[in-house]
């Protein structure tokens, strides 16, 4: 059993890891925003947001078009037949956590405000790091590992298919994200090879007008680091760096395709290699819930350990409500 004394220090250790990290909690957002531009799109755009419960995460369906569309004259029938099968996909909760953690000799041994202070800020700047940089990398995930977000290569996936929210989209065709392949090009012809003179005739425009309705076209691209290279290069005569102060200040690199926002981001934040991804964001949501939405717990003593525990907590998932209207470019 602890004594007296050992216990009041423990308990200074927790509140002042609480307190901090309260104080800094915007700092895994701003963690995330500076290093992952997919994220920062949906934070700024006001596609993140928080629920506060539910079974599952529910994401209507906005389809492209309504198959009871009909010409008609005089008396002749309608079409009244049900136009949807499935009405919405739903996605499972997904639960990350990351412990600020400290055993009973770095707390007895940082004694005395100065070096507790110290202790609980490198822990918890720790712990803030962490949690940004992993949410950061399965927000580009394919969502295969146990427990993980259904990241962007879950949603918008290598093969266009697959089953996403619960739909199957073999079954339900509407449901498949469009691919446009080096290999075999959406626009028929041979194999294209992915370079400074190809990407945006042969690559990036029959991709962004396969997913295109009229005004409902791809707001944001995002680009790995050797096909940014290559987009880049293209515009070599026309190219603008563009970008609001807050993209500026982020020191994110921004160009301009077709009147949509192009980015790069980096293998460390999770997108594949040799990959781009043509994205309608008003179709696309990060959800957390309210009540776990990188939120710090009570603390947790170790039952056999000389420790205390304060765990974060994240609880949601990245959903789409239609990928018919996403695209994925590849080699």
């Amino acid at each position: 059993m602890a004594s007296p004394g050992q216990s009041s220090l423990f308990n200074v250790f927790t509140e002042m890891v609480s307190t901090t990290y309260r104080n800094h909690k915007k700092e895994i957002a701003d963690n995330m925003s500076n290093h992952n531009a997919l994220f920062r799109r949906l934070r700024t755009k006001g596609r993140y947001r928080t629920e506060d419960g539910g079974l599952s995460l529910v994401a209507p369906l906005e389809y492209a078009s309504n198959g009871t569309y009909l010409r008609y004259s005089g008396y002749d029938k309608l079409n009244i037949q049900a136009a949807d099968v499935v009405s919405a996909a739903e996605f499972p909760w997904r639960y990350v956590s990351v412990n600020i953690a400290a055993n009973g000799g770095e707390i007895r041994n940082n004694k005395g405000e100065n070096r507790m202070v110290n202790l609980v800020k490198t822990k918890v700047r720790n712990g803030i790091k962490s949690m940004g940089n992993g949410l950061s990398q399965d927000i580009y995930s394919d969502g295969t590992l146990s427990n993980q977000i259904n990241g962007l290569q879950a949603l918008i996936s290598d093969a266009g298919t697959g089953t996403v929210g619960g739909i199957n989209s073999t079954t339900f065709t509407f449901w498949k994200n469009t691919v446009q392949s080096a290999a075999a090009p959406l626009q028929g012809g041979g194999a294209v090879t992915v370079s400074d003179t190809t990407i945006e005739n042969d690559m990036m425009l029959p991709l962004q007008l396969r997913i295109t309705r009229g005004t409902d076209a791809p707001d944001f691209w995002v680009l790995s680091e050797d096909y940014f290279r290559f987009f880049a290069k293209s515009q070599v005569s026309l190219k603008r760096y563009a970008g609001d102060d807050e993209e500026a200040d982020a020191g994110f690199v921004k160009l301009k395709f077709m009147g949509a926002d192009v980015f790069n981001d980096t293998s460390a934040s999770g997108i594949p290699t040799s990959h781009g991804y043509a994205l309608n964001t008003d179709y696309i949501e990060l959800v957390a819930h309210e009540d776990a939405d990188m939120e710090i717990m009570p603390e947790l003593s170790s039952v056999d350990q000389d420790a205390k525990i304060t765990p974060i907590l994240f609880q949601g998932n990245l959903i789409v409500s239609n990928r018919s209207l996403q695209g994925v470019m590849k080699a």
